[in-house]
């Protein structure tokens, strides 16, 4: 995805229109999303919900890519986490698997952050299954900046991951046009 396509195209594809924000400090997780629903330069929406809780509240999901897909995406994430008895790595292996090799489900363009008490975890429709070195998930068209934000707060005393995530939420919707304040947080 390194091409940039010009001026007022984004070089995110369908992802462009969402932030998505994971962080993991002490034994906290918090996951944040903006509401920001976009349709080329135009907001479409501004308080989309992109962040929800799964598995009776034990699993927190936020999605960058189509409305539709993320429906579906999180419906089969929840089958899968019955089907795996809420085993948080096995269900995403598993939907990876299906979202990479059925025909209906490899057309859904998107990134999902999927959380537990444990694991934090990046699901891709490629097939990917990556769980970061440092706790922190940042996707979407804002995610970078979230990110970069996040790990540098990350290490400041006193501030919790609730903290970290609206700060690195706030600075990602300064300089993202895809990205607003109005913010969906879920924390385990």
């Amino acid at each position: 995805m390194s091409e940039y396509h010009g001026a007022g195209q984004s070089p995110y594809g369908n992802w462009a229109g969402t932030t998505i924000l994971a962080v993991r400090k002490g034994k906290d997780i918090v996951v944040g999303g903006d509401g920001q629903v976009s349709l080329g330069a135009t907001v479409m929406k501004s308080n989309a919900r992109k962040v929800r809780t799964l598995c009776e509240g034990k699993v927190v999901v936020g999605f960058a890519g189509a409305t539709a897909d993320a429906f579906t995406l999180f419906e089969r994430l929840e089958a899968k986490l019955d089907q795996h008895k809420g085993q948080l790595t096995r269900a995403c292996v598993e939907l990876a698997k299906d979202w990479r090799t059925d025909k209906y489900l490899r057309r859904l363009e998107a990134l999902m952050a999927v959380c537990d008490k444990d694991t934090s975890l990046i699901l891709s429709g490629t097939g990917d299954v990556v769980e970061p070195e440092d706790g922190i998930i940042g996707i979407g068209s804002g995610g970078t900046y979230a990110l970069s934000a996040a790990r540098a707060l990350i290490d400041i005393k006193g501030m919790d991951a609730e903290a970290i995530v609206k700060k690195s939420m706030k600075i990602a919707a300064d300089i993202c046009v895809y990205t607003n304040n109005n913010l969906v947080i879920e924390k385990l």
